[in-house]
């Protein structure tokens, strides 16, 4: 196990990640997803809001660009991200905050990636709790996967929008930025060269970062904690 704390199995999918095992702590961070934090078998995490506070919940909610942090993890948990823009991205956001009644204090199988997955299936999945994103939002989002050195100014074209107008729909439907959104596509695209046996460095140049210093930075900011921590013990499925 790392110093962190984090052991276990995790799989990428489009748009977000599943993940069971150990939970370990992560310093104050914030990313482009959607969260779903939990704990197993009765235990309890210690998480810290944006104000730094903490507070402790058997499972929590944390919407796209909010910073937190993880205190205190627990042997047995799931760590689960959505996409803002999916449909369960979308309704999960709109429960945010303490989420003890999404997951099931019995009844999931004991294998936490497992339980990870079973997890993944029953998780509100209906319709959108608000109006479906702006044509020229998805527009770019079709459009940037395996891009490299976007500009706003690049994408603004694709959605047939001015620059501000994108970036303000960005901050509106998605809750963050447009800059933050790329980097976790980059990031992604970097998680699963790495899940695939490429070397940290390898796979941060692969994703179009400068180097693996940069890689490390940007990750550290988005997840709170270093890459080669949550490479070295996760078995990528």
């Amino acid at each position: 196990m790392t110093g962190t704390g984090w052991a276990g199995r995790a799989r990428l999918r489009p748009g977000g990640m599943l993940y069971g095992g150990a939970v370990g702590s992560a310093t104050a961070h914030a990313h482009h997803s959607v969260q779903v934090i939990a704990a197993l078998g009765g235990d309890e995490l210690l998480l810290a809001g944006p104000a730094g506070e903490p507070f402790r919940c058997r499972a929590y909610v944390v919407p796209a660009g909010v910073r937190h942090s993880v205190l205190g993890g627990t042997a047995r948990g799931v760590v689960l991200h959505y996409d803002p823009l999916s449909v369960a991205g979308r309704r999960l956001a709109a429960l945010a905050g303490d989420a003890a009644d999404l997951v099931p204090a019995t009844g999931l199988p004991a294998d936490p990636f497992e339980a990870a997955c079973a997890l993944d299936s029953v998780l509100p999945r209906g319709p959108l709790p608000a109006a479906d994103p702006h044509p020229g939002v998805v527009r770019v989002l079709d459009w940037l996967p395996g891009r490299e050195h976007v500009r706003l100014s690049q994408a603004a074209e694709v959605a047939c929008l001015s620059e501000s107008r994108l970036a303000h729909l960005f901050r509106s439907e998605l809750g963050l930025p447009f800059r933050p959104y790329v980097l976790w596509l980059r990031l992604m695209s970097a998680a699963e060269l790495a899940s695939r046996g490429h070397s940290l460095t390898d796979a941060a140049h692969g994703a179009g970062f400068a180097d693996g210093a940069h890689f490390s930075r940007v990750w550290r900011r988005m997840f709170g904690i270093a890459p080669s921590d949550f490479t070295r013990t996760i078995q990528w499925m």
